[in-house]
């Protein structure tokens, strides 16, 4: 008995089988295959739960597996189809019933639960990580195609790692890492203040888009504040269906922030995100902490949502920028704000925002799909770029490390001279060239 499923029995029900999630769908898209749907696999979620599909056959472990959890189906459906949370419950019952896993399935498993459960290991990890991708050693294996040689899944994950690090126009526009905001701002008052979520992949990967961050939020009258205790918000362990990895560093993050009482829980990346706002559900059985979870997923927000509470400070003209915007999955199916990072950057003056065709559908990355699934995800991240393509942009920015990667990755590979960026390093660069900052002593 799938135990997890049986628990959502209520949520399976609700959907109606009337097909209106398939062309929101970028698997059904690619495949055509009813069960790469997400009327298909509440459809095999059912069939398990009723005992008339064995939980470890072929059939159901492939199409779970080969969804990407963008939760782009949610919005479409009429019916109100908690999907992301059944995909969920079905990858937990997976986990548990010990059936035979590929070598990157068990790869997966073992780094989840020895690696980026320990905060030191994960810290160290990065580190190491970080200290490749600044040996250059990355882009030479690929630059030379001895990578790809070895094989292209090993030559898209070097590229994967090379791409997350600052962009030629985040170098030219952006360097701001030795300096701090030097204008004047709103009382320093609890009030006023906030709270930076980092994360593990930003602040391991990325950290200048949260250093970034707090310079764009002190401009804006928002004294930044970081609890130490913090660290991973879970997403890609109950993605992957650890959801009891997922509750321990669920409370973890409750009780380190839980310090800062009121302040609100700014995020920058759409994945981190969605999942802290999800922290509510996935302790709601939890008796210690189920009213603590609620609470603090109504204090989560994204760094958009936060400026445009107010009115956002106008920073310097950026002429000759033409940038396009791609949407996080989890922004806007997870967090609700998939139009605050377009507002947050038509603020800076002077630059040229295109649309692209097919921003809220996903780009492959979710995760760590780009590397379980390649080929599927290779398909998807081709129409994307196809799309990227036809808007003539140089940058492209989004608010997602994973989608960053993926996009970055896919268009080197593909010759497209592209920068991808973050929004908000957009907006802090135009406070650079307005003299809001100044270096440290």
């Amino acid at each position: 008995m799938a135990s997890v499923l049986e628990a959502e029995e209520e949520k399976l029900l609700a959907c109606i089988h009337c097909g209106l999630c398939l062309q929101a769908c970028p698997t059904y898209v690619q495949t055509g295959d009813e069960n790469d749907s997400p009327r298909g696999r509440v459809y095999l979620m059912r069939a398990v739960r009723e005992e008339r599909l064995a939980l470890n056959s072929t059939t159901f472990t492939d199409h779970i597996n080969r969804c990407l959890g963008c939760r782009a189906c949610e919005p479409a459906c009429p019916s109100g189809v908690q999907y992301g949370q059944l995909l969920e419950a079905a990858r937990s019952d997976l986990l548990t019933s010990q059936q035979k896993t590929n070598v990157p399935q068990r790869l997966l498993r073992f780094v989840l639960r020895n690696v980026w459960s320990r905060k030191w290991m994960l810290s160290a990890s990065f580190g190491l990580s970080k200290a490749f991708r600044e040996s250059k050693l990355p882009r030479l294996l690929v630059k030379t195609k001895l990578a790809r040689f070895i094989s292209p899944r090993l030559e898209f994950a070097l590229e994967l790692l090379d791409r997350s690090g600052p962009a030629k126009l985040a170098q030219t526009l952006n360097k701001t890492t030795d300096r701090t905001f030097a204008g004047k701002r709103k009382a320093d008052d609890a009030a006023d203040s906030v709270c930076l979520f980092k994360g593990c992949v930003m602040e391991g990967l990325f950290g200048r888009v949260n250093r970034a961050t707090s310079r764009v939020l002190e401009v804006n009258g928002y004294p930044v504040r970081s609890p130490q205790r913090q660290g991973c918000c879970g997403a890609l362990h109950a993605h992957a269906g650890d959801l009891a990895g997922a509750r321990e560093l669920a409370k973890r993050n409750i009780e380190a922030f839980e310090a800062e009482p009121g302040s609100p829980i700014i995020t920058n990346a759409g994945g981190c995100g969605a999942m802290l706002v999800s922290y509510a559900h996935l302790l709601e059985h939890d008796h210690e902490y189920a009213e603590r979870a609620v609470a603090f997923s109504a204090r989560v927000r994204d760094i958009s949502q936060q400026l445009a509470s107010n009115d956002i400070v106008s920073g310097a003209s950026m002429p000759d920028q033409k940038v396009t915007y791609d949407a996080s999955c989890h922004l806007i199916y997870g967090q609700h704000a998939g139009n605050a990072p377009l507002s947050m950057m038509k603020t800076i003056p002077g630059l040229e925002l295109v649309p692209l065709e097919g921003a809220e559908m996903c780009c492959g990355g979710a995760g760590v799909y780009n590397l379980l699934e390649p080929d599927l995800s290779s398909e998807i991240l081709k129409d994307k770029l196809a799309h990227v393509e036809k808007t003539g942009a140089a940058v492209l920015a989004t608010g997602n490390p994973g989608c960053h990667m993926q996009i970055g990755a896919g268009a080197r590979l593909a010759g497209m001279k592209l920068e991808v960026v973050h929004p908000v390093e957009l907006l802090d660069a135009s406070y650079r060239n307005a003299g809001f900052y100044e270096n440290k002593q």
